[in-house]
């Protein structure tokens, strides 16, 4: 087993699901069979516009032959494994090179970099997810929250400094850890709404200086959905009752369904904001995704 990089890009031709699945041709076989039972980080490359670079981690469960395609095969994601980087992390910075493995013994960039699948040190891991996870300003839960608690100084649960990784390879349990994902989830999801409710387009923070909005995933983790930006939305606290609840949902494009066995559906409309249409961010990848829009209208919303 072996730490390893996978490169995906949002227009690439493959059927990559990177919460799900990494499809690749054969020639990557062996390199990807030794990431089983281990942790990949993802990665944009350069050339990508608005590149996210390093931004997020899976950990792979098992390889297959694409039944779909003759000759690709599929790297199936460990349910509950993938997590998006907070602060996506670049190929380099004022430091130098990240990835220290992609250079040559005379510190230039090697062709290594340009392989789809490529192995990684574990000190190149540490690193790289230390500045993709850190959370030198953590994002303060609601009060009312369920299953929060006061935000630890680091990523385990105890007072440790933010992703001061030890070597040992145990230390990545904590990724499936569910108090530490749903903090890491928050974040992200109103870093990329910028706090502000998608259905009501209020942004209200209170004195404390906590955001009074949730996090909601949008197919939920009970019913396998994954803390992924695009299963993610900003919902203040009653659009989230209602949505949980599927009193409310989206379409494809993103319009503002309301249920017709809602009892009082003039108020639910005087609640939603005045384009009826839900208020995202302007980043495509950071949007929610038609697969899990239909999931949730199919199963929880009230037709």
């Amino acid at each position: 087993m072996g730490f390893g990089v996978f490169i995906h890009r949002s227009d690439s031709i493959y059927d990559d699901s990177p919460a799900e699945q990494y499809q690749f041709p054969s020639q990557y076989l062996g390199r990807v069979q030794a990431c089983i039972g281990d942790w990949i980080i993802y990665y944009e490359p350069r050339k990508v516009a608005e590149t996210r670079g390093y931004f997020a981690i899976a950990k792979v469960g098992q390889v297959i032959l694409d039944p779909k395609a003759p000759g690709m095969y599929l790297a199936l994601i460990e349910p509950g494994t993938y997590l998006d980087f907070v602060n996506p992390a670049p190929f380099s910075n004022a430091e130098g090179v990240i990835e220290r493995g992609v250079l040559n013994e005379e510190g230039r960039i090697s062709g290594r970099a340009q392989s789809a699948v490529r192995p990684i040190s574990p000190a190149d891991f540490n690193r790289i997810v230390s500045l993709g996870l850190d959370e030198h300003e953590a994002e303060l839960p609601r009060v009312d929250e369920p299953g929060t608690v006061a935000p630890a100084s680091g990523f385990a649960e105890g007072g440790q400094a933010p992703f001061a990784f030890e070597q040992e390879r145990d230390r990545v349990a904590q990724f499936t850890s569910r108090i530490v994902r749903n903090r890491l989830f928050r974040r992200l999801v109103l870093q990329a709404y910028d706090k502000r409710c998608a259905v009501t387009g209020l942004k209200l923070i209170n004195g404390g200086g906590r955001a009074e909005v949730d996090a909601a995933h949008i197919r939920p983790v009970e019913a396998n959905g994954p803390d992924i930006l695009t299963n993610g939305i900003a919902l203040s606290g009653t659009a989230h009752w209602m949505f949980d609840r599927g009193l409310i949902s989206l379409s494809d494009d993103l319009d503002i369904m309301i249920s017709r066995q809602a009892n009082d559906p003039d108020s639910i409309r005087g609640l939603v904001n005045k384009t009826g249409r839900a208020i995202v961010p302007p980043r495509s990848f950071e949007r929610p995704h038609p697969h899990f829009l239909r999931w949730h209208r199919e199963n929880c919303f009230k037709h």
